[in-house]
């Protein structure tokens, strides 16, 4: 059965056809650009996301020339806005999932921190739902109802009042057990009486669209990074899979069990199909490919498809932790800042774009030693997706750090494929899950030995602390 399935993400959206043989047979994209504002605030236009989906899905049809059977959803995940349910019109801007400026709401009821953990698997922190949507009616937003994004897309698109199991996971007011909105967790947000979305399991049919042309059913809703996960087949405990896009994103299958990280992750419900639910762990990088745009609007690079060519064999000594929106998992702390270190007089471009690849590649090596220590056992291989795999020097670097092989998928479209997939489960239940068969496109073993890691991550590390303690060079 052919599906169109819609990426809605940070910088942009994806539209894909997949034919009823899996294959991927038209593809249109519409960026969408976020406003990064003083003091940690990032928004973006809620009726520019909603034109992008619109425009992007008639365009991959439009080049398909085919007929759909229905389309899928994959969203951002912890983006939230307020809206109006009558007339649907946005009443505030969109909160992306990057906007730390909810901290004083994670401030305010730090005394629940552990309870939190406890009951959504989650780390009290701006990142997630529940923190921005107190935050919003602090300011003013007191009309209409306050839901992430993905809620209003739906609604847009099918009248509907619905999200998904996986992203109604990330919001810190869902009992991660029972999976159902948790009342005691309202009331500490003081969003007690807020009208909140049903949730729906990821291979539900959510209503029907005209939006894209011909009257459509809507099923396959989930978040982007669990999309990945089921396309790159990570369907077992232990599977993992890294995402590097706007931030990059760790993923670990845990299967039927929801285990509590101590070790500074979270966990999440990866999705609910056919009434079983599984499980992940999930450590954050806020800032993958964002930090490649953000040395190319300094001028140290001219286009991002030169990172490889720009970055110098060798860093010489210099670190650089990306934490431009702040420290996430295991650190969790939003108020860090990005901070150069070891710079010297010779210290050149070519060595500071090096350093910014190996930041994001150690950051990404912290949250898999974090997953091997709450899994009682070390990864033995990571799945890898999205723009930044194009990256030799990255993935080169990830798999020296990591000491592990590195499988690039084969396709720039790892969270649409997995969201179509799960569009063919919502229409059709006899669909096979496990039909997805992939051959990475490349494998990078680690060149590095396993002392010269070992020693780059210490001096990585204490890199971090130092800047976490205000001591480092900050440029």
């Amino acid at each position: 059965m052919s599906i169109l399935a819609i990426d809605q993400g940070t910088s942009g959206t994806k539209a894909i056809v997949v034919n009823d043989s899996g294959v991927v047979v038209s593809i249109a994209e519409v960026n969408v650009r976020p406003d990064y504002l003083p003091g940690g605030g990032v928004e973006q236009d809620p009726l520019a996301l909603l034109d992008s989906v619109i425009t992007a899905g008639q365009r991959a049809l439009a080049e398909s020339g085919i007929a759909v059977s229905g389309v899928a959803l994959a969203n951002q995940g912890e983006t939230v806005l307020t809206w109006d349910p009558k007339s649907g019109a946005p009443l505030s801007p969109a909160i992306v999932w990057q906007d730390s400026r909810s901290a004083s709401v994670c401030e305010r009821i730090s005394d629940h921190s552990e309870e939190l953990s406890q009951r959504t698997g989650l780390v009290l922190d701006p990142y997630f739902s529940a923190p921005k949507m107190r935050w919003l009616r602090d300011q003013g937003f007191t009309e209409g109802v306050v839901t992430t994004s993905d809620t209003w897309l739906l609604h847009q698109l099918t009248g509907a009042f619905v999200t998904d199991v996986s992203t109604a996971s990330r919001s810190l007011i869902l009992d991660l057990d029972s999976r159902t909105w948790d009342a005691g967790l309202l009331e500490i947000f003081g969003l007690s009486g807020e009208a909140l979305p049903r949730i729906a399991d990821c291979d539900e049919v959510v209503g029907s669209t005209r939006a894209f042309g011909a009257e459509l059913a809507v099923g396959g809703t989930v978040v982007d990074q669990q999309a990945a996960l089921l396309a790159e087949n990570c369907l077992s405990a232990g599977a993992a899979k890294c995402t590097y896009g706007t931030g990059a994103f760790l993923l670990v299958n845990t299967g039927s069990q929801a285990p509590r990280s101590t070790n500074g992750l979270t966990t999440s419900v990866a999705w609910t199909i056919r009434g079983q639910s599984q499980y992940c762990l999930d450590g954050q990088v806020f800032t993958a490919a964002s930090a490649v745009r953000w040395i190319q609007e300094l001028g140290l690079l001219t286009d991002a498809v030169d990172l490889d060519a720009a970055a110098a064999q060798s860093s010489e000594g210099v670190h650089f932790v990306p934490a431009l929106a702040g420290l996430a998992a295991p650190w969790w702390r939003s108020d860090a800042t990005a901070s150069f270190a070891g710079l010297r007089l010779a210290s050149g471009r070519g060595n500071l774009i090096r350093a910014v690849i190996e930041g994001i590649a150690a950051q990404v090596t912290e949250l898999a030693r974090a997953c091997a220590a709450d899994l009682g056992k070390p990864l033995q291989t990571l799945r890898v997706d999205g723009g930044l795999t194009q990256s030799r020097v990255l993935m080169q670097a990830q798999a020296d750090l990591l000491q592990l092989p590195i499988s690039v998928y084969p396709s720039a479209h790892a969270t649409a494929l997995g969201a179509a997939r799960l569009g063919q489960l919502a229409i059709d239940p006899s669909t096979d899950l496990l039909s997805s068969v992939w051959t990475p496109e490349q494998i990078y073993e680690p060149q590095w030995s396993a002392d010269r890691a070992h020693d780059f991550m210490s001096r990585w590390s204490a890199t971090v602390q130092r800047s976490l303690s205000g001591n480092a060079e900050h440029v």
